[in-house]
């Protein structure tokens, strides 16, 4: 593991990793590394257009409460996406839309819950922060700071009861790390063997602090020691070192040895939500990590020097994934609005009979 180190600004924690955390340093040769090394840039690249456009859409006002936005944290949900098998459930706080999409959900269907219509995935009921697709394996995003942790965890207490094999996969953020609940839920899990992988979006600011004023331990893979959960950080803004260190943690999971913890050190692009004026960091900054530590741009660059890809081929991938997403937008702005009647919907569920 790494030792554990101050740094003074997020720009240079980002690019901090351990020598397991890093994906292989190897050209891809085969054409099945091609078919997933491309898919990887497509999926990252619909969740950062789709996000620049729902930015657009919360502008002109489309968008109603809070919006959260995943720009720069792609590599995250795209990565750990390969580390599921069927039955296994992700549960999210409210940065919730890549994490949708990376799990399947139609943009169309994402974007017209974002701007409250009745095709949304949650009967445009749900929003940007409340969104649900358990058909797909995704049980929310949550308001609530930290909250999803332990919904989470009860997930895995439910898979380890039925025998289904299957692993939960909990998203939080540094800020929630320092939540009560979470540690509640690390001991259980543990205490239990669940099958959880529980995973840390670093992205060093949480609403708005950084983590050196907040946090007495900054490497937060190390917060499952006192409970004997062992722990990695990664660097998340690496796609192929997110896949490598996920399945290695869901391996682990669903192996009966119990909880992993993984810490992704990342870096959101935006501000915490779209009201966010982010006086607490410097536009140098931000524009250093873009240049440096861009998820997609660095897919990009590895991508051309292996001869996988040419500028022409990545433009191309671009302008179809742009289709898709103005074709979201303009469904989610013109689709109709839920009945007033949906109200009283979806409030009760019917409990099987015994």
């Amino acid at each position: 593991m790494a030792r554990a180190v101050k740094t003074p600004n997020a720009a240079k924690a980002a690019q901090e990793k351990t020598p397991s955390a890093q994906a292989p340093d190897k050209a891809p040769n085969t054409a099945n590394d091609k078919a997933e090394l491309l898919a990887f840039y497509r999926d990252m690249l619909l969740i950062r257009r789709f996000e620049e456009r729902a930015g657009q859409l919360y502008g002109m006002g489309l968008i109603g409460g809070f919006c959260h936005l995943y720009i720069g944290q792609e590599a995250i949900a795209v990565g750990m996406h390969k580390a599921r098998q069927d039955g296994d459930q992700v549960i999210t706080a409210y940065r919730a839309h890549g994490h949708m999409l990376a799990c399947g959900v139609d943009p169309r269907a994402t974007m017209a819950e974002l701007t409250g219509r009745a095709a949304g995935v949650s009967k445009g009921k749900g929003g940007s922060m409340h969104m649900f697709a358990p058909e797909l394996g995704f049980y929310g995003g949550h308001g609530i700071v930290g909250a999803q942790v332990s919904l989470g965890t009860g997930l895995a207490l439910a898979n380890r009861n039925s025998g289904n094999g299957a692993v939960s996969f909990v998203y939080f953020g540094d800020g929630a790390a320092n939540q009560g609940q979470v540690y509640e839920s690390f001991n259980m899990a543990q205490l239990w063997d669940l099958p959880v992988v529980y995973v840390i979006e670093n992205n060093h600011y949480a609403m708005g602090t950084s983590i050196e004023r907040s946090s007495s331990e900054t490497h937060l893979y190390k917060r499952g020691v006192s409970f004997n959960i062992p722990g990695a950080e990664v660097d998340g803004m690496d796609v192929l070192a997110v896949r490598e260190a996920g399945q290695k943690a869901a391996e682990h999971a669903r192996s009966g040895k119990g909880p992993f913890i993984l810490e992704m050190k990342t870096y959101r692009y935006r501000g915490h939500s779209m009201s966010d004026p982010q006086k607490y960091r410097t536009r140098d900054e931000i524009d250093e990590v873009r240049k440096t530590r861009d998820p997609i741009d660095h897919l990009q660059d590895r991508l051309e020097k292996a001869g996988l890809a040419d500028d022409a081929a990545l433009k191309a991938i671009d302008a179809e994934v742009k289709r898709i997403v103005a074709d979201a937008a303009e469904f989610a702005r013109t689709a109709p609005e839920p009945d007033p009647s949906e109200l009283y919907t979806d409030i009760y569920a019917e409990a099987p009979a015994q």
